[in-house]
């Protein structure tokens, strides 16, 4: 077994190598959280990725589907825009991909997941939503679980980190009878597609102070008291993610 181990650790490591020099805000452990939920699929399951950026989480779901023989749908509209990129964004989205070798894994789908997932009919094994983070298309990004089967893992970027991600967790999640909370490494949270018990819905209030403490940096960010983020432990002039 502990040679497994080391086999899967040193894979990781090369596909974090590649990925890494990708722009994007994904860290090494949240790329290992999402490295791990992939190696648990089989071949021709389907990963659904929602929100790629240029690409650096997809290079790491995709080189983690090789390893099954799973394949992942990259899902963004990559809208113009200063806050967005567009038609760049998506050159150097493809572009990674390329360079990552995994075009043969990473089929991508330019739209608006709110707008395709109505049409949607294909089964999915993995659902990643890092799309718009407001309330209302989180929210609709969660009924792509439809497509998951029993026990199907959900994972999510800036939970208890951004306001509309977590009010939606709250919504869905703690008031919910879908979701099941299972932990996160900092804001990707990981969720199960089962019914929660009440000590499920606990360990979701459980993470409101570090929720508060990541609202309470940003706010001192944006005023820019970054001296005071730094006796808080945020030594990064970004946001907490």
């Amino acid at each position: 077994m502990a040679g497994v181990s080391i086999s899967h650790e040193q894979d990781f490591a090369k596909t974090w190598a590649v990925a890494e020099p990708v722009k994007g805000w994904l860290t090494r452990e949240q790329g290992l959280a999402l490295w791990n939920a992939a190696r648990k699929l089989g071949e021709d399951d389907v990963i659904v990725e929602i929100g790629s950026h240029q690409g650096r989480s997809t290079v790491v779901l995709g080189a983690a589907a090789r390893t099954v023989g799973a394949v992942v749908v990259a899902v963004d509209p990559f809208v113009d825009g200063k806050l967005f990129g567009g038609s760049p964004t998506r050159q150097r989205f493809e572009a990674n991909v390329e360079a990552a070798g995994l075009t043969d894994v990473v089929e991508l789908v330019t739209a608006y997941s709110t707008g395709l997932r109505p049409d949607w009919d294909r089964p999915i094994r993995l659902l990643y939503i890092d799309g718009k983070h407001d309330y209302w298309t989180y929210t609709d990004d969660l009924r792509w679980s439809a497509h998951l089967p029993a026990g199907g893992e959900i994972l999510v970027h800036d939970c208890f980190s951004s306001i509309g991600v977590t009010l939606g967790t709250l919504a869905k999640v703690l008031f919910g009878r879908r979701y099941t909370y299972l932990d996160r490494e900092t804001s990707l949270a990981r969720f199960s597609l089962k019914p929660p018990s009440t000590v499920d819905r606990a360990r979701v209030l459980a993470q409101l102070p570090w929720f508060c403490r990541n609202v309470g940096l940003k706010v001192l960010l944006r005023l820019r008291l970054r001296s005071v983020t730094k006796l808080l432990g945020h030594d990064s002039p970004y946001d907490p993610y």
